[in-house]
């Protein structure tokens, strides 16, 4: 049994159009829904396209209570890497652009981020915490090489003393591990590294441009080796897909001296969820109605819960399984230390002109 012809290289199958806000009905015409047919012709390969945003702020705020962090700085919208089950795609359907492949080929960049930070920082009563990137969209995807905002963004870190952590898939990190190494060594910084397989070819289908899993283990291999804290995330777990590797992966990041570790099963907010289905159809026909079943079993027969903590913490026997398989390979693996403790006690606000001024 086979699916639908693939779309090469990009995650999403489709420029799935997102129904929530009447973005079908407002553009029943427009030519972007279908970007192989209006890019280089049907069997051409997508064009990425980087379009410069300029927003009066930078750092967000929030006050959800199942997330170890209460602000972060995305300096890109959107991600090449073009991670199927990523749960940022909804996020494109705000701007009218689709989740699907819009969200992997046109792409937002911030380059004021750094001076927006300052700002922040500089104002009277701000009170230091880390500042979490990768949250929403990875600071290390390729358009990071051109614009280097991350690096900026790390270097105000640095200058300021303030506390940052970032989640990536990329060894694009280790270009800045002259800077890393700098916030290290005054306990400002963590690295996690998200490891979904450990098969090149099923994480270029998952992941298509996101570094291969080798390179990935490789990263967290040399940031142990220059004392940068490092965190392995086996995430998302896709059941009947991507759990097989979930000791292996464990086992890897442990002989590499890496001693954090979580993970994270599938989440399929919004259009990810018919996005999902597509792919699996696409890439995995004769095993996508076992995976949804599972993937339903866990989040209490939906395709997804949005519900705080719970959407967190999927419940049933497969996830018991899979939590008691995680605890006992982070167990055999030497991987036990808990979540890191930054400093944040240095902050030093700096001036608008470059200048530090103490608090």
């Amino acid at each position: 049994m086979s699916g639908p012809s693939p779309v090469r290289g990009r995650g999403a199958q489709s420029g799935a159009v997102p129904l929530r806000f009447g973005l079908a009905e407002r553009n029943a015409d427009a030519d972007w829904l279908d970007m192989r047919e209006t890019v280089d012709g049907p069997a051409g390969k997508l064009r990425t396209t980087v379009t410069e945003e300029f927003p009066r702020t930078i750092m967000t705020f929030n006050r959800s209570p199942d997330v170890p962090f209460d602000r972060s700085l995305n300096a890109y919208r959107g991600c090449e890497h073009g991670c199927i089950y990523c749960y940022a795609r909804p996020t494109h359907a705000y701007h009218d652009l689709s989740p699907g492949l819009d969200f992997e080929t046109k792409l937002f960049a911030k380059p004021d981020a750094a001076r927006l930070l300052r700002e922040t920082f500089a104002k009277r009563g701000y009170k230091p915490a880390p500042l979490a990137m990768g949250t929403n969209t990875d600071p290390y995807q390729p358009i990071e090489a051109h614009y280097r905002i991350t690096r900026a963004v790390l270097e105000l870190c640095l200058e300021a003393r303030h506390p940052v952590t970032i989640t990536t898939k990329s060894d694009r990190v280790l270009r800045d591990i002259d800077m890393l190494r700098d916030l290290a060594a005054l306990n400002l910084v963590a690295v996690s590294i998200s490891v979904t397989s450990l098969d090149p070819r099923l994480s270029a289908l998952l992941e298509p441009r996101a570094a291969a899993p080798a390179r990935r283990l490789a990263a967290l291999g040399a940031l142990v080796e220059a004392g940068i804290q490092a965190h392995v995330s086996v995430a998302p777990v896709i059941p009947a897909i991507t759990d097989e590797f979930m000791e292996a992966i464990l086992e890897r990041a442990g002989a590499m001296g890496v001693r954090s570790a979580s993970w994270i099963m599938l989440r399929l907010p919004h259009e990810v969820a018919p996005l999902f289905r597509e792919w699996l159809d696409t890439h995995f026909p004769d095993r996508a109605a076992k995976v949804m079943h599972i993937v339903r079993d866990v989040r209490g027969g939906k395709d997804n819960e949005a519900r705080f903590f719970d959407r967190m913490k999927p419940h049933g026997v497969w996830a018991d399984l899979i939590r008691r398989r995680f605890r006992v390979a982070c167990r055999r693996s030497g991987i036990d230390q808990p979540a890191f403790e930054l400093d944040a006690t240095g902050f030093v606000a700096p001036g608008p002109d470059g200048q530090l001024r103490l608090l």
